[in-house]
């Protein structure tokens, strides 16, 4: 039952990525990747290999409909690789009681923001570098992945308000 209910969370984060936020684009220079959100808020318990599958089959999806060649692919894939080594390196010594998902309502908003900006940073470097072609334009990258790390953070912390049921939000 639990993977039909991912299945389908990874159904509307995809679809609303191709269907909305493919569209959502602020001054031509912060893009809105909401796809993210599906792989950072998985379930802690996931095994590396399902994570990197996942990470896998989900750019390559994105990568068909963007008509973009395996640069999301590679990203996402990299974002499931690094997921856990970041979760191990800020989690505190004792671990967490009782946590399921690296979600806002369990963690709280600065934990969730500590978790996921480095994150999608690091993803949204890795597709626009890809997208320039390497390190030429070098400031106008990091320009525009600071830009779109913020609005997608800024809608996936809105996404996780809005929708997902209520718990500890500080």
């Amino acid at each position: 039952m639990e993977n039909i209910k991912q299945a389908f969370i990874w159904l509307l984060f995809v679809a609303g990525q191709l269907l909305l936020a493919q569209n959502l684009v602020l001054f031509n220079k912060a893009f809105c990747f909401i796809y993210l959100g599906f792989i950072l808020l998985l379930p802690l318990g996931i095994s590396r290999i399902n994570l990197m599958l996942v990470g896998f089959f989900t750019g390559l999806i994105i990568d068909i409909f963007y008509n973009s060649l395996g640069t999301h692919m590679a990203a996402t894939t990299l974002l499931a690789f690094l997921r856990p080594l970041w979760i191990n390196a800020i989690t505190p010594r004792g671990g967490y009681e009782n946590v399921s998902a690296p979600a806002l309502k369990n963690l709280g908003l600065s934990w969730f923001l500590a978790y996921s900006l480095p994150l999608m940073a690091f993803h949204l470097l890795t597709i626009f570098f890809i997208e320039a072609g390497g390190f030429h334009m070098f400031i106008f990258v990091l320009m525009k992945a600071l830009a779109s790390t913020l609005l997608t953070a800024f809608v996936l912390v809105l996404l996780q308000y809005l929708f997902y049921s209520k718990g500890r939000y500080s």
